[in-house]
């Protein structure tokens, strides 16, 4: 897609179709970043973007965990039901 740079004060700037900005998932903030002579422009993820899924999902499944369970000494000898 072709478009012009517009002036907006001292500076200039890209009007980017509505489209557009929803296939990418742009939202209010945004990253620019420089690779060579191309501008990027990133939508901003959270921190902890996709940590509730992933909670879910090992809630569900048990698995992801970084070690496998092992019980404990007070697991294996003290503990009585």
């Amino acid at each position: 897609m072709k478009t012009k740079l517009v002036r907006i004060g001292n500076s200039r700037g890209v009007r980017l179709p509505k489209p557009l900005i929803e296939q990418a998932g742009l939202e209010e903030d945004v990253q620019l970043e420089v690779q060579g002579n191309t501008v990027v422009i990133r939508a901003i993820r959270s921190t902890r973007a996709g940590w509730a899924e992933a909670a879910a999902d090992l809630a569900d499944t048990g698995e992801g965990l970084l070690d496998p369970i092992a019980p404990a000494a007070f697991d294996r000898d003290e503990w009585t039901w």
